[in-house]
Protein backbone atom coordinates (compact mmCIF):
# COMPACT_ATOMS: atom_id res chain seq x y z
CA UNK A 1 0.00 0.00 0.00
CA UNK A 2 1.50 3.83 -0.77
CA UNK A 3 1.01 6.59 1.41
CA UNK A 4 0.05 9.92 0.84
CA UNK A 5 0.25 12.95 3.28
CA UNK A 6 -1.94 15.44 2.40
CA UNK A 7 -0.64 18.92 3.76
CA UNK A 8 -2.49 22.14 3.90
CA UNK A 9 -4.95 24.55 5.30
CA UNK A 10 -8.44 24.86 5.59
CA UNK A 11 -9.01 23.93 1.95
CA UNK A 12 -7.20 20.34 3.17
CA UNK A 13 -9.57 20.34 6.90
CA UNK A 14 -12.76 20.70 4.26
CA UNK A 15 -14.37 24.13 5.35
CA UNK A 16 -17.58 24.56 3.83
CA UNK A 17 -17.97 28.17 2.87
CA UNK A 18 -21.87 27.85 2.69
CA UNK A 19 -22.24 26.54 6.24
CA UNK A 20 -18.81 27.27 7.87
CA UNK A 21 -18.64 24.21 9.02
CA UNK A 22 -16.68 20.81 7.81
CA UNK A 23 -17.84 19.04 4.86
CA UNK A 24 -18.44 14.76 5.34
CA UNK A 25 -14.94 13.12 4.32
CA UNK A 26 -16.29 11.53 1.25
CA UNK A 27 -16.93 15.49 -0.14
CA UNK A 28 -13.57 16.86 0.51
CA UNK A 29 -10.64 16.44 -2.07
CA UNK A 30 -8.72 13.92 0.17
CA UNK A 31 -11.57 11.69 1.05
CA UNK A 32 -13.18 11.37 -3.16
CA UNK A 33 -9.29 10.80 -4.47
CA UNK A 34 -9.00 8.16 -2.10
CA UNK A 35 -11.89 6.86 -3.47
CA UNK A 36 -10.34 7.31 -6.83
CA UNK A 37 -7.46 6.02 -6.11
CA UNK A 38 -8.65 2.72 -4.73
CA UNK A 39 -7.34 0.26 -1.69
CA UNK A 40 -3.47 0.25 -3.17
CA UNK A 41 -3.45 3.62 -1.81
CA UNK A 42 -3.97 5.26 1.69
CA UNK A 43 -4.67 8.61 1.87
CA UNK A 44 -3.58 10.65 5.19
CA UNK A 45 -5.56 14.14 5.70
CA UNK A 46 -3.37 16.62 7.48
CA UNK A 47 -5.50 19.83 7.22
CA UNK A 48 -5.80 22.99 9.57
CA UNK A 49 -7.78 25.86 9.12
CA UNK A 50 -5.16 29.08 8.99
CA UNK A 51 -2.30 27.04 8.24
CA UNK A 52 0.35 29.07 7.12
CA UNK A 53 3.27 28.12 5.78
CA UNK A 54 5.99 29.22 8.48
CA UNK A 55 4.33 32.44 10.29
CA UNK A 56 3.62 32.78 12.99
CA UNK A 57 -0.36 34.05 13.65
CA UNK A 58 -0.85 36.27 16.38
CA UNK A 59 -4.89 35.80 16.08
CA UNK A 60 -4.17 31.53 15.71
CA UNK A 61 -1.08 29.54 17.77
CA UNK A 62 0.40 26.52 16.46
CA UNK A 63 -0.63 27.58 12.31
CA UNK A 64 2.78 27.40 11.10
CA UNK A 65 3.35 25.23 8.74
CA UNK A 66 7.45 24.67 8.71
CA UNK A 67 7.20 24.28 12.89
CA UNK A 68 4.70 20.95 12.41
CA UNK A 69 6.46 19.79 9.30
CA UNK A 70 8.40 17.16 10.54
CA UNK A 71 6.64 15.91 12.81
CA UNK A 72 4.19 15.11 11.19
CA UNK A 73 6.33 13.27 8.69
CA UNK A 74 7.84 11.47 11.10
CA UNK A 75 4.22 10.46 12.60
CA UNK A 76 3.24 8.95 9.24
CA UNK A 77 5.95 7.76 7.83
CA UNK A 78 6.45 5.49 6.11
CA UNK A 79 5.34 7.92 3.21
CA UNK A 80 5.64 7.76 -1.01
CA UNK A 81 4.05 11.51 -1.42
CA UNK A 82 3.29 14.78 0.36
CA UNK A 83 1.44 16.82 -1.97
CA UNK A 84 1.70 20.43 -0.46
CA UNK A 85 -0.99 23.07 -0.95
CA UNK A 86 -0.30 26.08 1.37
CA UNK A 87 -0.41 29.62 0.99
CA UNK A 88 -3.75 31.02 1.08
CA UNK A 89 -3.20 32.07 5.08
CA UNK A 90 -0.18 34.29 4.26
CA UNK A 91 -2.16 36.49 2.02
CA UNK A 92 -3.32 37.94 5.23
CA UNK A 93 -2.81 41.89 5.42
CA UNK A 94 -0.93 41.35 8.27
CA UNK A 95 1.54 39.29 7.10
CA UNK A 96 2.56 41.93 4.25
CA UNK A 97 4.01 39.29 1.39
CA UNK A 98 4.60 39.10 -1.62
CA UNK A 99 2.93 36.49 -3.95
CA UNK A 100 6.84 35.49 -4.86
CA UNK A 101 7.59 35.52 -1.13
CA UNK A 102 4.41 32.97 -0.64
CA UNK A 103 5.25 30.75 -3.45
CA UNK A 104 9.10 30.21 -1.98
CA UNK A 105 7.98 30.09 1.14
CA UNK A 106 5.62 26.81 -0.06
CA UNK A 107 8.46 25.96 -2.58
CA UNK A 108 10.60 25.80 0.83
CA UNK A 109 8.85 23.52 2.08
CA UNK A 110 8.02 20.78 0.00
CA UNK A 111 11.66 20.85 -1.06
CA UNK A 112 12.12 20.28 2.74
CA UNK A 113 9.48 17.47 3.50
CA UNK A 114 11.18 15.69 0.46
CA UNK A 115 14.27 15.70 2.07
CA UNK A 116 12.93 14.42 5.40
CA UNK A 117 10.24 11.66 4.20
CA UNK A 118 11.16 7.84 3.72
CA UNK A 119 9.64 5.45 1.85
CA UNK A 120 9.03 1.92 3.42
CA UNK A 121 12.44 0.96 1.10
CA UNK A 122 14.16 3.61 3.01
CA UNK A 123 14.20 6.60 -0.41
CA UNK A 124 13.55 9.54 -0.62
CA UNK A 125 9.97 10.24 -0.76
CA UNK A 126 8.06 12.47 -3.70
CA UNK A 127 6.79 15.38 -3.65
CA UNK A 128 3.69 17.84 -5.08
CA UNK A 129 4.29 21.16 -4.89
CA UNK A 130 0.13 22.66 -5.53
CA UNK A 131 -0.48 26.05 -5.80
CA UNK A 132 -3.71 27.41 -4.22
CA UNK A 133 -6.64 28.75 -7.15
CA UNK A 134 -6.77 32.46 -6.84
CA UNK A 135 -9.20 34.12 -4.00
CA UNK A 136 -12.41 35.56 -5.50
CA UNK A 137 -14.91 38.54 -4.53
CA UNK A 138 -14.15 38.64 -1.14
CA UNK A 139 -16.83 38.44 1.39
CA UNK A 140 -16.59 37.98 5.61
CA UNK A 141 -12.92 38.10 4.77
CA UNK A 142 -12.25 41.25 3.13
CA UNK A 143 -10.48 42.98 5.30
CA UNK A 144 -8.11 40.34 6.55
CA UNK A 145 -7.49 39.58 3.16
CA UNK A 146 -7.13 42.71 1.83
CA UNK A 147 -4.95 42.82 -1.25
CA UNK A 148 -5.06 39.06 -1.70
CA UNK A 149 -6.91 38.93 -4.70
CA UNK A 150 -4.21 40.54 -7.04
CA UNK A 151 -2.15 38.73 -5.54
CA UNK A 152 -3.52 35.70 -5.64
CA UNK A 153 -3.72 35.87 -9.07
CA UNK A 154 0.21 35.90 -9.53
CA UNK A 155 0.29 32.15 -7.65
CA UNK A 156 0.49 30.54 -10.52
CA UNK A 157 3.52 31.84 -12.06
CA UNK A 158 4.91 32.57 -9.15
CA UNK A 159 4.57 29.02 -7.67
CA UNK A 160 5.96 27.70 -10.84
CA UNK A 161 8.60 29.28 -10.79
CA UNK A 162 9.49 28.24 -7.61
CA UNK A 163 8.99 24.89 -8.31
CA UNK A 164 11.36 25.17 -10.69
CA UNK A 165 14.13 26.27 -8.64
CA UNK A 166 13.49 24.17 -5.92
CA UNK A 167 13.13 20.96 -8.48
CA UNK A 168 10.12 19.83 -7.07
CA UNK A 169 7.06 18.71 -9.42
CA UNK A 170 3.95 20.99 -9.52
CA UNK A 171 0.40 21.27 -9.84
CA UNK A 172 -1.60 24.60 -10.51
CA UNK A 173 -4.99 23.78 -8.87
CA UNK A 174 -6.15 26.76 -10.40
CA UNK A 175 -6.23 25.64 -13.72
CA UNK A 176 -9.13 23.13 -13.19
CA UNK A 177 -11.00 24.73 -10.14
CA UNK A 178 -12.27 27.95 -8.67
CA UNK A 179 -12.70 29.43 -5.44
CA UNK A 180 -16.48 29.83 -3.59
CA UNK A 181 -18.08 33.01 -4.61
CA UNK A 182 -19.60 32.28 -1.18
CA UNK A 183 -16.79 33.91 0.30
CA UNK A 184 -13.92 34.02 -1.95
CA UNK A 185 -11.26 31.40 -0.33
CA UNK A 186 -12.93 28.44 0.08
CA UNK A 187 -13.85 25.74 -2.00
CA UNK A 188 -17.77 24.59 -3.07
CA UNK A 189 -18.63 20.62 -2.81
CA UNK A 190 -18.22 20.16 -6.21
CA UNK A 191 -14.96 21.88 -7.19
CA UNK A 192 -13.12 19.43 -4.01
CA UNK A 193 -14.20 16.65 -6.42
CA UNK A 194 -12.64 18.09 -9.99
CA UNK A 195 -9.23 18.80 -7.58
CA UNK A 196 -9.33 15.05 -6.57
CA UNK A 197 -9.95 13.56 -9.85
CA UNK A 198 -7.25 16.00 -11.41
CA UNK A 199 -4.75 14.86 -8.10
CA UNK A 200 -5.55 11.19 -8.92
CA UNK A 201 -3.67 11.63 -12.52
CA UNK A 202 -0.91 13.64 -10.91
CA UNK A 203 -0.36 11.03 -8.28
CA UNK A 204 -0.87 7.67 -10.33
CA UNK A 205 2.23 9.97 -12.88
CA UNK A 206 4.45 10.24 -9.60
CA UNK A 207 4.38 7.18 -7.62
CA UNK A 208 2.50 4.50 -10.31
Amino acid sequence: MKTILCYGDSNTWGYDPGTRSRYPPDVRWTGVLAEMLGRAYRVVEEGLNGRTTRWDDPFGPGRSGQTYLRPCIESHEPLDLIVVMLGTNDLKRRFNLTSSDIAESTAGLAEEASRIARTAGGEQANVLLVAPPATTTLTEFDQMFAGALEKSRQFSHYYRLAAGWRRVPFFDAGSVIVSSEKDGIHFDADEHRKLAEALAGEVRRLIG
